[in-house]
Order: structure tokens, then sequence, then C-alpha cells
């Protein structure tokens, strides 16, 4: 395996590795507010600023989750409490029919444009666009068959691994690698909105590259640049914030974005403080625990039965994560429930006639 000093990747003909300057996303996630207007003028303005990458998520309210009020449908702490999953990704995502024109626009003034899918018929749509490069979204580490079909495109993969513990994050790279794609670089991440700075742990960045042989970034929710430009003194190859136009103007993701004279600054980098390096640390923080619900897990979309088969038409990976993992829907495919199941309660293996 290549010298990870040395190895380098390319999307849409930039290199990104230790011998280059830092790659930096900015992340436009729901920061339009419902505006393709505003989504143009984020770009324009992420180019200005130095940028080489603008990030979009590609999901529907429906793609990521069920119209649910149940337990774990309900946010619980941090910035979105008390908002239903299903409103909150409802306002949040991205058109679908916008996004050619974005892709097409950021070409036309030079700055990349890739999106994170949360299902496989984003990735199908995605493809369509000629996307240079994926990102797997911190919750969607443990989607297995998501980064299956993300990694058969054998194009780069960026991998966020926000509440992730070792063993999920090796799972995942070497379900990458076993697909025959071994452009990954896989960011470190806490997934608190906004992430206290105490729990930024920027050394981990070094033990992701060490432990997995990979390049190694930061997807940083802090406030400010500070977090994010000492990072990169760290070794991170990439940086990923999210960016607004003006934080002012609200939006679901606004409060904890950068703005463009802030994206600037980032983009020119800054001081060494040795302070806030912290420790390797993997698995979820104490303030990152609330949101590890909002991870997918296998769900009943439908009523279900006693002694009926389990099939793709009544259970689905989405969003919260109070159920089984993804990864066990092939095994749980064909068996019998051992009792009845409603509409969005959680799977678990004490509904399944057989054990697996």
């Amino acid at each position: 395996m290549q010298n990870i000093d040395e190895k380098f990747i390319q999307i849409d003909g930039r290199k990104i590795g230790k011998n280059f300057p830092p790659y930096i996303v900015a992340e436009m996630s729901g920061n339009h507010n419902g505006d393709i207007n505003n989504a143009f003028e984020i770009i324009k303005k992420a180019k200005e600023c130095g940028a080489d990458a603008i990030k979009l998520q590609t999901y529907t309210a429906d793609t990521i989750t069920i119209d649910h009020d149940g337990p774990g449908f309900i946010v619980e702490g941090g910035l979105w409490e008390n908002r239903k999953l299903y409103d909150l990704y409802k306002e949040a995502h991205t058109p679908w029919e916008w996004h050619k024109d974005l892709f097409d626009y950021g070409q036309q003034i030079g700055i990349t444009i890739f999106s994170s899918p949360f299902d496989e018929t984003a990735v199908d749509f995605l493809e369509e666009l000629n996307t240079k490069a994926y990102k797997i979204a911190s919750p969607e580490i443990i989607d297995i068959p998501l980064i299956k079909k993300v990694a058969k495109t054998l194009k780069p993969i960026i991998i966020s691994t926000g509440m992730a513990n070792q063993d999920e994050i090796k799972e995942a790279i070497e379900n990458i690698r076993e697909c025959g794609n071994d452009e990954i670089i896989v960011l470190h991440c806490t997934s608190a909105y906004p992430t206290p700075i105490s729990e930024s742990n920027i050394s981990t960045i070094r033990e992701i590259s060490k432990q997995f042989n990979v390049l190694a970034g930061l997807s940083d929710h802090t406030l400010g640049t500070k977090v994010s430009s000492y990072a990169c003194l760290v070794g991170a190859c990439l940086i990923e914030k999210h960016f607004t136009l003006d934080r002012s103007k609200g939006g679901v993701d606004s409060y904890f974005s950068l703005e463009p004279h802030e994206l600037s600054e980032l983009v020119k980098s800054s001081k060494e403080v040795d302070s806030i390096l912290g420790t390797p640390a993997f698995g979820p923080t104490k303030s990152e625990l609330i949101s590890l619900s909002g991870r997918r897990s296998l769900y009943a979309i439908k009523d279900i039965k006693k002694g009926e088969t389990f099939t793709n038409k009544n259970i689905k990976s989405i969003r919260p994560g109070k159920g089984l993992k993804p990864k066990y829907l092939d095994k749980i495919l064909g068996l019998k429930a051992k009792r009845d199941i409603n509409f969005g309660d959680p799977l678990s293996k004490e509904m399944m006639i057989d054990i697996f």
C-alpha cells in the first residue's frame, strides 16, 4: 500500500494530500433558505473567498425519514430541539430540480460542486450529473449498503466520522477498498452543533491517518475559524465548514456557519495554538450523544402482522437510529415477524422468529 505521506487524490483536477495546500470545502446545506438565488450567491461568494468546492446535500424528507412523531422522530436537545425530523428535513433539503443548474453554475465560474447522498436513489441521481466526488455524512458511516453503492462509482469518497468508534471507521474503509476504491479521505468530526472547542480533539486527525493509512482532514462544526486553521497544522488535507451569506438571515444551519469574511480568513489560514490540539478520541462525545438518534436504522414503514415476511416494501433504513443497524437489512429480509409490528416501530431482534 502506498506511503500515506506520498499519497494524493484528485478531485476535478485538484490534487489533495499532505504535500498540497488544504482543500477547503464550503458546505451549503440548507443555508439557501429555500431560494435558488441564495444558492447561486453562496456558490459565487465561496469562489470569491478562495474555497475549492461547494458541497450540497442530496435528499428529500421522504428519502431520509418518514412523517412520524413518535419517539426518536422529534429532536431532543441541541439546536433543533423539539423539531420533527420530517419537517426539519423538508425545510433544509436542496430541491433535486436545482442540482443541475447549481452544478452547471459551479463549472461556469470555476468551483467544484459535489454532494452528500443520503440514499441509493441520490447516488443514481448524482451520477447522472457526473459529480466529481462524494461525501458520506457522519450518521451514514454505518450505512454500509450506501457506502458500497458510492464506492463502486470509483470516484473519490470523503467520509466524516462524527460519533463513530474505531471499528465503525475501519468497517467503512474496508468496504470501500473491497469495492476496488482507495480514493478515500476520512474527516475527523464531532457531530455537535455547534461543537464545543474543548471537544475539537484535532490530534485525532493524525491518528486517523496513522491507523487506517488514509488521507485525513476535518469536518468542523465549532464557531469561527480557529479550530479549522489549527487543524491544518496537524496534517488535515481537507477542511469542511458550513457557509452562509449572512447568519442574521437565519436558516437551519446558519448559527454555526461561516460568513464570507470568515471563509476568506480560513482560506488564508491562521496561527498555531497547541492548547486546542487535544487528544485522540473515537466514539461519541458527551455533547454528541443526542445526535446518535440522527443515524439511520431499520424501521417498519408499514403495519406488519405476526408471521408476515419482512420485505423491502415493509421495512427500510431511515432516520432516526433507534432500530437495528442498516447492515442487518439483508439478513432480515425473508425472515418472519414474531409479533405484530406497527408502522414507525424500530426493528429489534426480538421481533423476528429466526435469530441471525
